[in-house]
């Protein structure tokens, strides 16, 4: 049962978690990340730093311990020689006493030997040491700065992403509709267009009857100026007016109708008529 429950609790955790990535900003957990990478390249500093620092006073000590086995080892000379003197003067006590303390110098330099070789081999294994943290130190701060010059790449790259997919939600949001009453963008063009199109048809057709009516008035204001010339034309010639000839023709064909007679001829008595003007005309010249 308790298995189940922690794999329960593991699922829910790896759950948890991945809602949680997903709706957090990349740009934080850029950040996060390298702030994280600085903290790690930290606290190696701070361990190589402990490393190089044992191998300081490692040296230390083996270099306290070698200038001890230096007075050690004159002591112990200017004892045996001492000793040789006193032994030379016959002075036995004094032999002994220096004797003495030539052997406890000896002694003591056995026993610092054994110091020394011991403190030659830390000193070994912790300058392979220092030097391991200082090459770790140093990849660790190139690996740093790759990727604090990654970061501003991925910062460009997130904004052209963030604006890519701005651009896409636009042009989704352009096709789709937004609700049951609300049109699509395409439908609302083709409604607009519809109804430009009507309205320059119905403009085009109007304009056209505009215009031939515009011509019709025109061509009525080139024919009355026409029946204008023409009428001042026979009126310099002494000619009878169009209406003139108009209702007399109409009156001769009224009266021909009527009496069913024939038509009169050009060259009979109706033609007398309009020769006259011209004879009056000769003869008040």
């Amino acid at each position: 049962m308790w298995r189940a429950i922690k794999r329960w609790w593991k699922y829910l955790t790896a759950r948890t978690n991945r809602a949680i990535d997903n709706r957090a900003d990349p740009s934080i957990q850029l950040e996060q990340a390298i702030t994280e990478a600085q903290d790690q390249h930290r606290r190696l500093k701070e361990q190589a730093a402990n490393v190089i620092a044992q191998q300081k006073q490692a040296e230390m000590r083996l270099n306290r311990s070698l200038e001890e086995y230096e007075r050690l080892n004159a002591n112990a000379r200017q004892a045996v020689l001492m000793a040789d003197e006193a032994q030379r003067s016959g002075d036995e006590a004094k032999m002994r006493e220096y004797t003495a303390a030539a052997e406890a110098f000896a002694n003591r330099l056995i026993t610092l030997e054994t110091e020394i070789e011991q403190g030659k081999s830390l000193v070994l294994q912790a300058t392979q040491a220092a030097e391991q943290a200082k090459a770790a130190v140093e990849q660790n701060a190139q690996a740093l700065q790759k990727k604090l010059a990654e970061r501003q790449k991925l910062l460009g790259q997130l904004e052209q992403a963030k604006m890519q997919e701005a651009m896409n939600t636009a042009m989704a949001q352009l096709n789709e509709a937004v609700g049951q009453d609300v049109p699509t963008f395409n439908e609302i063009r083709e409604k607009i267009e519809a109804r430009y199109a009507k309205a320059k048809s119905v403009s085009e057709l109007t304009e056209a009857s505009v215009e031939s009516n515009m011509l019709e008035i025109e061509q009525a204001a080139r024919n009355v100026e026409a029946q204008a010339r023409l009428a001042q034309i026979r009126a310099q010639l002494g000619l009878a007016p169009v209406s003139d000839q108009a209702q007399s023709s109409g009156v001769g064909a009224g009266a021909t109708g009527v009496l069913g007679g024939p038509t009169a001829d050009a060259t009979g008595p109706t033609a007398q008529p309009v020769a006259e003007p011209a004879t009056e005309s000769g003869s008040s010249s």
